[in-house]
């Protein structure tokens, strides 16, 4: 499933803090491991190898061999805020994806890993069938976008979760929404704005952003309950911070301006404000997305939910898509976010 080239997977885990809805995610993505589910870091063996979820400290032990595992670029029907199951995770040996501070598996696989055309092809056709099933990270907006018939240059803005650990180690001196958005009209004064929430936060899953309330003094149009797909479909250019919309904004040939240190940023592709001096390779957009669409993660097949190849995941997440009866929110989903923002707060 991953680079063939990379490190393979321990065969003993001590999976550090996980909460009990992940372990059996875990467990159906990393079938050759056995995994040791503990609370902290002192229970696992002296020498024995860690899983931590994200940029989780490990305490002082860096002797020990650790992987770090997150949510994959294609997630899911539905946010996992709401604890909807991935359909991807990435399992990083080095550091993590979005944390520009040292190399991840992902940076190494594009500064150093040589392609062969078979890999091109199988990235060019995943780009046309992501674009062409209008699938993004998480799927969820049911409404459509209609471009105002008198704006000549339409930037998308998305919103982030400001205490995103993108944001925290991806950005310097601009870090939140409203800082970004008002750049972006300082530098754009005749271009219409649209401004997107997170949709953990207009889901009230996750806390606004510093000042967010202020988005339409700085934008044009503030828009929630619309897919992603539908916005950058018709937009003409793309601002963020460290958001995985600019990657997905790349797919459809969007120009992308990052204001903060992406994956994706530093490789000849994107308008960058800050510079990974690193990041020297120049990458074309089917080799970015074959590091980051098939060498990089694992699948779990949406439906059978077992390991797959990336095509056969995107296929059945367009089928949960298609399938899905409508996108608004249930009552009892409703009903369940409050139950969730009760038990584990709102971050």
């Amino acid at each position: 499933m991953n680079n063939p080239q990379g490190p393979e997977m321990p065969s003993i885990l001590y999976a550090v803090g996980f909460s009990p809805w992940k372990r059996r995610s875990l467990r159906a993505f990393l079938p050759g491991t056995r995994l040791h589910f503990i609370e902290h870091i002192d229970s696992a063996p002296p020498h024995s190898s860690l899983l931590l979820w994200g940029n989780s400290d490990i305490g002082g032990q860096e002797e020990r061999k650790v992987v770090r595992v997150e949510d994959g670029f294609l997630r899911s029907v539905g946010l996992g805020a709401d604890l909807i199951p991935p359909v991807s995770y990435v399992f990083d040996h080095s550091g993590l994806y979005y944390d520009p501070r040292r190399p991840s598996d992902l940076e190494i696989l594009l500064q150093h890993f040589e392609m062969d055309s078979d890999l091109l092809a199988r990235a060019q056709w995943l780009r046309k069938h992501i674009v062409t099933q209008g699938l993004t990270k998480y799927n969820v907006g049911g409404v459509t976008w209609r471009r105002p018939p008198h704006a000549r240059h339409v930037i998308l803005v998305p919103g982030q979760v400001e205490s995103d650990a993108s944001i925290l180690l991806g950005c310097a001196s601009i870090r939140t929404n409203m800082q970004l958005l008002r750049q972006v009209r300082a530098q754009h004064p005749d271009s219409y704005l649209v401004y997107k929430p997170h949709p953990d936060v207009v889901a009230r899953l996750r806390r606004p952003g510093a000042d967010e309330e202020e988005a339409p003094g700085y934008c044009d149009e503030v828009v929630t309950d619309v897919s992603m797909h539908a916005l950058l479909e018709a937009v003409d250019a793309v601002h963020v911070l460290t958001s995985s919309t600019g990657f997905e904004a790349l797919l459809r040939a969007k120009p992308v301006t990052c204001h903060g240190v992406p994956f994706y940023s530093g490789w000849g592709l994107t308008d960058d404000r800050i510079s990974v001096a690193r990041r020297s390779r120049r990458r074309s957009l089917d080799e970015l997305v074959a590091a980051v669409l098939i060498l990089y993660p694992r699948y779990l097949h949406p439906l059978t939910k077992t390991l797959c190849k990336p095509e056969e995941a995107i296929a059945g997440l367009g089928a949960l898509r298609r399938r899905a009866r409508d996108h608004r929110t249930t009552l009892w989903r409703k009903g369940f976010r409050m139950v969730l923002r009760h038990v584990v707060g709102v971050r």
